[in-house]
């Protein structure tokens, strides 16, 4: 696994094979959001996007906190640990936060999530922009922010509620409290709950089987499930699902599948 140059301090961003692990790097700090490491993320997103040979993505931490959201400390204190390099992103790219938190301009491919320990705030909202995620037994979650009177700016007054049940969005974003990883898992807000020190492996095994599968295909069935959502009615989300469907039918990679599947071998999927 080789470590990419658009690592930064608080964030580590490295391929394996067709995966790109995005990893939170500054324990010491429960992982809380720096400007060094929402530019390692803004930066990996956008990489996701543009390489054709990433099939996905896991975020995953260091430490035993995934993350804790927003500085409160740096914010009360005056001290945004600021870096030159992230004003003059910001500069150019106002949203840059946003994008790192993957509430504007999500890739267009999948992300896996890793959590350990405790994501709250923050942490549970990033989780929302993700695709599969998987949680340790020991896991805390929650959209903690009317607890310091705070409003959850990334977005899960949104997304929340399309995700799971409208009242249980509700309890967990007007109480503030804690969610278990169980508690989680039976909202459907996790995928899966695995033993403590294997959400990675999990992840892995996930982005595996996505590797395995048709790039194209996979990218169109993202763009469906994140845009041909509730707002649009079904005749029209039938119509823009229609619209991705073609160009997968249409391409290489449908043709050797296809032609897989009748030879009873595993599919070589180039992406064309």
């Amino acid at each position: 696994m080789s470590e990419l140059e658009i690592s930064t301090k608080n964030c580590i961003v490295e391929k394996e094979g067709n995966v790109l692990i995005v990893t939170l790097n500054r324990p010491e700090a429960k992982n809380a959001f720096s400007p060094e490491m929402l530019l390692g993320m803004y930066k990996a997103w956008r990489l996701l996007d543009e390489d054709d040979s990433l099939r996905c993505a896991i975020l995953t931490a260091n430490g035993d906190t995934f993350c804790a959201g927003m500085d409160l400390k740096a914010g009360a204190d005056g001290d945004h640990r600021s870096t030159d390099e992230f004003m003059a992103v910001m500069a150019e790219v106002p949203n840059v936060h946003w994008q790192a938190l993957l509430r504007d301009n999500r890739p267009n491919k999948p992300i896996i999530l890793a959590v350990e320990g405790y994501a709250l705030a923050g942490g549970t909202e990033i989780l929302q922009g993700t695709d599969i995620r998987v949680g340790a037994e020991d896991a805390i979650f929650g959209v903690t922010e009317v607890a310091r009177g705070l409003y959850p700016m990334s977005g899960s007054t949104i997304r929340l509620r399309r995700q799971i049940p409208y009242c249980l969005a509700a309890e967990i974003l007007l109480c503030g409290e804690h969610v278990t990883a169980q508690q989680a898992l039976d909202f459907g807000l996790i995928n899966k709950v695995v033993p403590k020190g294997t959400t990675l492996d999990a992840a892995k095994d996930y982005a595996a089987k996505i590797c395995g599968n048709g790039p194209l295909a996979v990218k169109a069935v993202v763009q469906s499930l994140r845009e041909h959502q509730e707002c649009m009615s079904e005749e029209d989300a039938m119509l823009a699902s229609d619209g991705l469907a073609g160009p997968v039918f249409g391409s290489n990679d449908a043709k050797e599948g296809m032609r897989a599947f009748k030879e009873k071998r595993p599919a070589e999927f180039t992406g064309s």
